[in-house]
């Protein structure tokens, strides 16, 4: 097994909680690489089948672990998904689990043009912690924590305290 010099980092959450903001801000201080499940699966055509009630394409999970496999060995990889359960373990040194208001979240998803049943289940998901509660079940809970994301402020705070994470780790495992 190889022995990484960057630590994987799993930013997860409700879609429209902020994870592709702070992601591509993250990659950008840290050297890391931003990988964006959804354009990933957009490029390589890494679907199964369209679901039509809610309007989109549904993800081919196999084949999007299949593509990351190698890249993910290596190390130094933030992958940003809506889905956290599904991913191996074995990938992430530590998940971060964004979390919203739903008064933000409804209106971020209404902004993206979510309505009816799509725009209520994603506003219930939060509510109900779900993503938070899948994070704990497929990782070990040490490495899983949330994170506010509703301001501005939020959004500093949190790459400052992961970039504080990744240079302790990079410390301790170099």
């Amino acid at each position: 097994m190889k022995i990484m010099k960057r630590p994987n980092i799993l930013l997860t959450g409700t879609p429209g909680v902020g994870k592709t903001t702070l992601g591509k801000e993250l990659a950008q201080r840290t050297g890391l690489t931003y990988v964006n499940v959804g354009d990933l699966a957009q490029e390589g055509q890494l679907f199964d089948g369209f679901d039509e009630e809610y309007q989109c394409p549904v993800l081919d999970e196999d084949r999007v672990v299949d593509e990351l496999e190698d890249k993910m060995g290596d190390g130094g990889v933030i992958v940003d998904y809506h889905g956290c359960d599904f991913f191996p373990e074995r990938w992430f040194q530590i998940v971060f689990v964004l979390r919203t208001d739903n008064t933000n979240l409804y209106s971020r998803l209404e902004g993206r043009g979510y309505t009816g049943k799509k725009l209520q289940d994603n506003v219930q998901c939060e509510i109900f912690q779900t993503i938070y509660e899948e994070a704990m079940e497929a990782y070990k809970e040490e490495i899983v924590h949330q994170l506010p994301s509703n301001e501005p402020e939020d959004l500093e705070r949190n790459l400052e305290q992961i970039v504080q994470w990744i240079e302790q780790w990079v410390k301790d495992n170099n």
